[in-house]
């Protein structure tokens, strides 16, 4: 089979690889009809170093497949069902996933491989989310149906732990696909008064159309001062932190105001951050979010996919089959593409 390994920075190739085959009576694997290249596949894009990976990485987190094979302890699921796969997998079952934090499942981790023409799902039965019959690989609703397995999940997940609602304002910072997609969600959970905190003309007009109520392209300070100047200089109730640098995070803190809530699901870059009196503490700032547990918002997000309310997918700008993932990936890197889907 085709798969894609990245080596070092800038260096992903396509190779052939054996097709992977059931380990444990746990897994499945699937014959991938959608997958697609995340903004966190940049990082390592951009830094990783050939002697750490003499082997290489076999790339990518998020997946629409048919169920070709699976363990005997797989049931529910027939052979030729398709799925979507979180980008973390778990069995659905331990405490941490009883109460919706798949993300911590003691027999979970996190999905590699995607970009390929097969990949093997662990903890399969926990972590496959059957998609009605009548969805098929022509649907036009592949894309906002793959943005479950982590953008759109991952989105809805800031807003949730953000707790927003009708009655806080909010803003986003970042304007990529993640960051489009929480301002989808924080519309979805009623917040009227949504700031897009992002300097790109073509991603922030897509994020107007999802529900932004004000852009702001200005970054630091002055970003800041311009939040303020649209919260009678209070700052927003919550902030959707959707980069991961540690400029985002600063900016968060400048725009939450008091009692307010940062929630962070860029994946952070940096290890040290202020949370001490002067940042958070004295203005009783709740820091919050995380990897999103996505296999839990499937079923409370799907409805609207299906009837087409909301189309999350249309933060797809690009389709490439899996010899073009390499060019996906430089296209991504340049900011040439929002957020390219690899189809076979």
């Amino acid at each position: 089979m085709k798969a894609n390994i990245m080596y070092a920075a800038g260096d992903v190739r396509v190779e052939e690889l054996p097709v992977p085959k059931v380990q444990l009576q746990t897994d499945a694997v699937l014959k991938v009809v959608a997958s697609c290249i995340c903004g966190s596949d940049l990082h390592p894009y951009r830094s990783m170093h050939s002697h750490d990976h003499p082997e290489g990485e076999a790339m990518g987190h998020e997946v629409i497949g048919r169920i070709e094979k699976m363990g005997s302890e797989v049931s529910g699921f027939e052979k030729g069902d398709l799925v979507i796969v979180p980008f973390a997998f778990g069995d659905n079952t331990c405490p941490y996933c009883q109460e919706g934090l798949m993300t911590s499942c003691v027999h979970g981790g996190f999905m590699t491989g995607c970009q390929a023409e097969y990949v093997r799902v662990p903890q399969a039965q926990g972590s496959m989310f059957k998609l009605p019959k009548e969805i098929d690989e022509n649907s036009p609703l592949l894309p906002s149906l793959l943005t479950l397995s982590d953008v759109y999940g991952t989105g809805y997940h800031a807003a949730v732990m953000g707790s927003v609602n009708e009655n806080t304002t909010v803003a986003v910072i970042g304007d990529g696909a993640v960051g489009l997609l929480a301002v989808m969600a924080a519309k979805k959970l009623g917040a009227e008064k949504i700031i897009l905190m992002g300097r790109h003309k073509e991603r922030t007009d897509l994020g107007i159309e999802f529900g932004a109520t004000h852009v702001i392209p200005e970054r630091g300070e002055e970003g800041v001062a311009k939040v303020r100047e649209l919260t009678n200089g209070e700052g927003v109730h919550v902030v959707l932190e959707c980069v991961g640098l540690k400029p985002a995070y600063e900016m968060s803190i400048g725009a939450v105001r008091a009692g307010g809530v940062i929630s962070r699901v860029g994946v952070p870059q940096y290890e040290e951050a202020a949370v001490g009196f002067e940042s958070l503490f004295g203005r009783n700032i709740t820091l919050t979010g995380g990897p999103a547990p996505t296999r839990a918002y499937m079923e409370e997000l799907l409805p609207d996919i299906l009837d087409g309310t909301l189309e999350p997918g249309r933060v797809f700008d690009v389709t490439v089959d899996f010899d073009g993932v390499p060019e996906g990936y430089r296209l991504m890197n340049n900011r040439e593409a929002l957020k390219v889907l690899v189809k076979p």
